[in-house]
């Protein structure tokens, strides 16, 4: 991948958490305008069994942000691939804003056990081709006739189509080789939990990639790593609730990520987050500088898509968009 291929950031909408009327919906407004005003791309939207409908709370971001791109994830067993383009289309004619689409091929356990859904793991990337193209296909414009394995539709047509200028991206999970064949197939940007950056290989030729990672960056190392212990402290009770949720999610980079060893004094990479349950990605924390470095060697390495975790604070993304101003800078004199 060339060096001035442009990075997009985007950022995470809160989880809803329960939080008393009102709470809920004002973080999620706070977090999106802060991620707008901070120049990211876009923002990820959750989907599973405990959380709100995804595009509702896609359509709040929108309605409070000047340019963000809801990142919403979509999960066959939900709705019918015409429903999802029709969604796309109405928020594009509505508000001319572009949708990026996450396409989710699997989840909690016992959340699809609830939904009915046995489909075997490397089936249910087949199912999301068949699902993703039809959904491709209808907001292009163009009648769609398929007798497929998952989806039988007669001369479907989607009115109104998508402008072509606000046609949405597409992300599907690279962490195992359904994914990768799945991203391959519909031409999607495969994204994947990183190992740290001296371990990862070059991403395959032909898929654009990236990674899901959260930061913690400030002035110094010592700074910055008194932000991440005071955020993320031990917690027995997480590290149960961690243990648990590995062994009900069949998600290949649950495991992955799960597996991996403690890592050496002095790296970025840090784990404790995710092991506490307190997130769902690894984080890189230290100076700006420490953590330039780390985020120049992914791009280097040709990852050019970062989906951060939720920002604490406005002052996260600060401090993450000179990380990779720095980074970019590093790269391209490189």
């Amino acid at each position: 991948m060339h060096p001035d291929t442009p990075v997009a950031l985007f950022s995470t909408c809160p989880a809803f958490d329960g939080a008393p009327e009102g709470g809920y919906l004002r973080r999620v407004i706070d977090v999106a305008r802060w991620s707008d005003e901070a120049g990211c791309t876009g923002i990820l939207v959750y989907t599973d069994n405990s959380q709100l409908d995804a595009w509702l709370v896609a359509q709040l971001i929108i309605q409070q942000t000047k340019a963000l791109s809801p990142l919403v994830a979509v999960q066959p067993v939900y709705m019918h691939p015409y429903t999802v383009a029709k969604m796309v289309t109405s928020l594009a004619q509505l508000h001319g804003r572009r949708l990026y689409l996450n396409m989710v091929a699997g989840g909690f356990k016992n959340d699809l056990v609830a939904l009915h859904d046995t489909t075997p793991h490397d089936e249910r990337y087949a199912r999301l081709v068949e699902y993703t193209a039809i959904i491709a296909q209808l907001l292009r414009g163009d009648p769609v006739s398929s007798a497929g394995t998952y989806y039988h539709v007669d001369k479907l047509k989607l009115t109104p189509s998508v402008p072509s200028e606000l046609f949405p991206g597409i992300f599907v999970s690279g962490s195992s080789e359904g994914g990768l064949t799945a991203a391959r197939a519909l031409g999607a940007t495969a994204v994947k939990y990183p190992k740290p950056a001296d371990e990862e290989a070059v991403p395959p030729l032909g898929i654009p990639f990236g990674i899901r990672v959260g930061i913690i960056a400030r002035d110094t190392d010592d700074d910055a790593w008194g932000v991440a212990h005071a955020r993320f402290p031990e917690d027995r009770r997480g590290q149960l609730t961690r243990q648990l949720a590995t062994k009900i999610s069949d998600s290949v980079w649950h495991k992955q990520i799960s597996e991996m060893a403690a890592q050496t004094h002095g790296s970025p990479y840090w784990l404790v987050p995710f092991e506490n349950y307190k997130t769902m990605c690894p984080y890189l924390v230290g100076s700006h500088d420490r953590v330039a470095r780390e985020i120049g060697r992914y791009m280097g390495l040709g990852y050019r898509t970062f989906i951060l975790d939720i920002p604490t604070q406005r002052e996260d993304l600060d401090h993450i968009r000179r990380v990779f101003e720095r980074a970019t800078v590093t790269l391209a004199s490189a």
